[in-house]
Parts: C-alpha cells; sequence; structure tokens
C-alpha cells in the first residue's frame, strides 16, 4: 500500500519553479543595490569620510531612478570605437 501511494505522490505534477520576469527580477536587484549603499553610506559617515558618503549616496539615488525607470540601463555608457 504504501508503495502505491508513493507512485501516486510521483506521478503527481510537481510545482514549476520558475524564473522572475526580467522586470521583476530588475527591480529586485536594483532594491538590493540601494539597501547595501544605504548601509555604505552609514558606516562612510561614521568614519567621517564625507566625500565617500556622498559619492555613495549618489549612487544611491542613481539606483532608484533606475529602479522607477527614470534612468535607461545603460545610462551615459558610450560604446568604444574597437576600430583604431
Amino acid at each position: 500500500m504504501l508503495n502505491l501511494a508513493l507512485q501516486d505522490w510521483a506521478a503527481e505534477e510537481k510545482p514549476q519553479m520558475h524564473k522572475p520576469a526580467p522586470t521583476q527580477r530588475r527591480a529586485e536587484t536594483l532594491d538590493y543595490i540601494q539597501s547595501m549603499l544605504a548601509q555604505l553610506r552609514v558606516m562612510a559617515d561614521a568614519e567621517r569620510c564625507g566625500l565617500l558618503a556622498y559619492l555613495i549616496e549618489m549612487a544611491y539615488v542613481e539606483a532608484g531612478d533606475a529602479a522607477c525607470g527614470e534612468r535607461p540601463s545603460k545610462a551615459g555608457l558610450k560604446q568604444r570605437n574597437t576600430s583604431a
């Protein structure tokens, strides 16, 4: 009887793991980046590294803008001319 139950269980359709949509994954990644940057800014402030804290804050703002769609994913990046 146990063997029959195991066969029935094995025959059942198992739930499929699915990858999040690219936009959802991007949003989650940017949210994580922003969270880490917030912690780094606190650390830089605690060590009295004003310029570093400022630059981290700018990265934090940039990550937030990118998450809201206010910045394209390759903002300001130009392809290098490799023909020379």
